[in-house]
């Protein structure tokens, strides 16, 4: 079970694009979920998981989880998992409290990384994901 601590230490974070990523919120995870950032280490900014990142949902233990990045690209999703959601907000790993959306509005242009090679992929699991281009 994904765990995160609960302790305030102060410390800022870039949010820049987070009016712009994901718009029309309809309708999400109620309550959101604590992520396993256990083997999330990307190349670029380690220390955030940015709006509008894929959440992976593990089927057999219902482990949320951002969507693995290699490079400036997501990786195929793994074996045993499945697309939950789009990231509402920016969080620090440290602290990965998520809001996880199913149905919202997603600026492809301003997404952390390339969405349209899963696109196709995630709307079957989720049609009213739609991504956008402002």
């Amino acid at each position: 079970m994904a765990t995160a601590s609960l302790n305030n230490t102060g410390n800022g974070m870039y949010t820049g694009k987070d009016s712009v990523v994901v718009s029309n919120n309809q309708r999400s995870i109620r309550g959101g979920r604590t992520l396993d950032v256990t083997d999330f280490n990307p190349t670029v900014d380690p220390t955030v998981i940015k709006e509008g990142h894929v959440i992976i949902m593990e089927t057999a233990t219902k482990e949320y989880k951002p969507m693995p990045v290699v490079g400036n690209a997501y990786d195929v999703l793994p074996d045993g998992h499945v697309y939950a959601g789009i990231l509402v907000a920016t969080i620090l790993k440290a602290k990965p409290f998520a809001g996880i959306s199913y149905e919202c509005d997603v600026n492809r242009i301003a997404s952390p990384y390339p969405t349209a090679p899963i696109e196709a992929a995630i709307k079957t699991v989720h049609p009213n994901i739609v991504f956008v281009q402002d």
